[in-house]
């Protein structure tokens, strides 16, 4: 789109987006394009939002809308909404795309709002597609404008924006988060699309209820993919054609998971995977393993996560566990994709169903505290190396003994430094192999108990204070 078709010098009304012209209809433009709602009555969805008393319909029904982040999955409504918004309001809708567009094209906008508010008194509405793009500072060259009015913003976003939108921004511009459609809803979108003139009305086509079920479950709430798939149907069947369950498969092809491997929904979902690892589910541990591997996620990365929940959540409760999970690691690596997958899929279902515990886990965080709190605690002198005679002299290695020759296999000698408060920093559970290191090492520490009271009673009493 041109500048000159985002700022035209005599600012038609919004409206005369709508209704679409004939040729319009008769061109190549999309359904969805042409089907989208030109007003509230139309939008359906998303009535948390937009129904009657609720707080962006109010804001809308008075005329005065401020900035505004609009949260959501692709094909929620965020961007006809700004559309309705503006047109309510009597205010020019200017469009541009974080994807395409810089802070020059912002700048020029500013300007030209500024000039449109001072020879007019019209307002502006900016509305900023993929928001989420742009960097720290080119978010902060909207903050000025915002502030003193020049511009209502409206930022769209699929990803959250407390994640990818500046403090001070969210704090001029509220979040408002549109839900993912429900089958109900897309089926409505789908049936005015079907009875509408600006839509497929004019085809009379029959649509089997199992045809129009399929493509309602493939849309997965995206009523942009759900027109869509309808207007492709459309295509392949024609006038007073019939579309059943078998040409909606066709039509369909292959449905492409919802998940982005940078954004929100790769943390979502491999946060679902380790947290069904963890409550013991290997069934929620495949979908959501398959969820992540058929949106294209890098398969050795999920090795890697593998790994990582073998040590952390079942650790020493199952000890073959990191083994298996490294060995899966090696088996994709060999085998790759995808043959390889399966030993992804089998390492899942190995760490679902094993015993847990995160004992590990918590003493090495205890450890690391510990160490950062006494970086400069000097290593004591017994189990200092000694390799010069210096060091001999000074007493390194003074009093060592030799664990293994000691009574039972432990002496009662002390391994850290003073200065560590925190004496005992793993503490095994009683699940799975854990329960035999518990018993070995409770085992040990009474050994050194016992032997340090020994050693305690045979010392020389002080010399007696004349």
């Amino acid at each position: 789109m041109s500048d000159l078709d985002l700022f035209p010098s005599n600012d038609p009304p919004v409206a005369a987006k709508f209704p679409l012209s004939r040729t319009d209809l008769e061109g190549d433009t999309p359904l969805a394009a042409r089907m989208r709602p030109r007003n509230l009555d139309e939008f359906h969805g998303q009535d948390h939002l937009i129904a009657p008393g609720k707080p962006l319909r109010s804001m809308i029904d008075q005329g005065k809308p401020g900035s505004m982040i609009l949260w959501g999955p692709p094909g929620s409504g965020k961007t006809t909404l700004a559309h309705i918004i503006a047109e309510r309001t009597k205010a020019v809708f200017i469009g541009f795309s974080a994807v395409t567009e810089g802070v020059a094209r912002v700048r020029k906008v500013i300007t030209e709002a500024e000039n449109r508010r001072s020879s007019t008194s019209r307002s502006t509405i900016l509305f900023c597609d993929e928001i989420h793009r742009f960097n720290r500072a080119q978010q902060d060259a909207f903050l000025p404008h915002v502030e003193n009015g020049t511009v209502v913003l409206i930022g769209a976003t699929t990803e959250n924006p407390s994640f990818r939108v500046v403090r001070p921004l969210l704090s001029r511009a509220p979040v408002f988060v549109l839900e993912p459609l429900t089958a109900e809803v897309i089926g409505k979108i789908m049936g005015a699309a079907l009875g509408d003139e600006r839509g497929l009305s004019s085809l009379a086509l029959d649509i089997h209820p199992d045809a129009l079920e399929t493509m309602i479950r493939a849309a997965d709430g995206d009523a942009r993919r759900a027109l869509g798939i309808l207007e492709t149907a459309a295509n392949l069947v024609g006038l007073h054609g019939v579309v059943d369950r078998t040409q909606a498969e066709a039509v369909i092809q292959h449905r492409f998971a919802i998940y982005d491997q940078s954004g929100e929904e790769h943390f979502n979902t491999i946060s679902a995977l380790h947290k069904a690892v963890r409550g013991g589910d290997p069934d929620g541990a495949l979908y959501w393993l398959a969820r992540m591997i058929e949106g294209g996620e890098d398969q050795l990365y999920i090795a890697r996560r593998l790994i990582r929940m073998a040590s952390e959540d079942v650790g020493l409760a199952d000890p073959t566990a990191l083994s298996i999970a490294v060995a899966a690691r090696d088996a994709f690596h060999f085998l790759g994709a995808p043959e390889g997958e399966l030993a992804l899929a089998e390492v899942a279902v190995y760490l679902a169903s094993a015993p847990k515990s995160n004992r590990t886990y918590v003493a090495w965080e205890k450890a690391l505290q510990s160490a950062r709190d006494s970086p400069s605690a000097p290593v004591p002198l017994h189990i200092r190396n000694a390799p010069t005679v210096l060091m001999e002299e000074l007493g390194y290695g003074e009093e060592y003994r030799y664990d293994p020759d000691e009574p039972g296999g432990v002496s009662a000698q002390e391994y850290l430094p003073e200065e560590v408060t925190e004496r005992v920093f793993y503490r095994p559970g009683s699940t799975g192999f854990e329960q035999r290191i518990k018993e070995r090492l409770d085992r040990w520490r009474e050994q050194k108990d016992t032997a340090r009271q020994s050693e305690s009673n045979t010392e020389e009493p002080p010399f007696p204070r004349s």
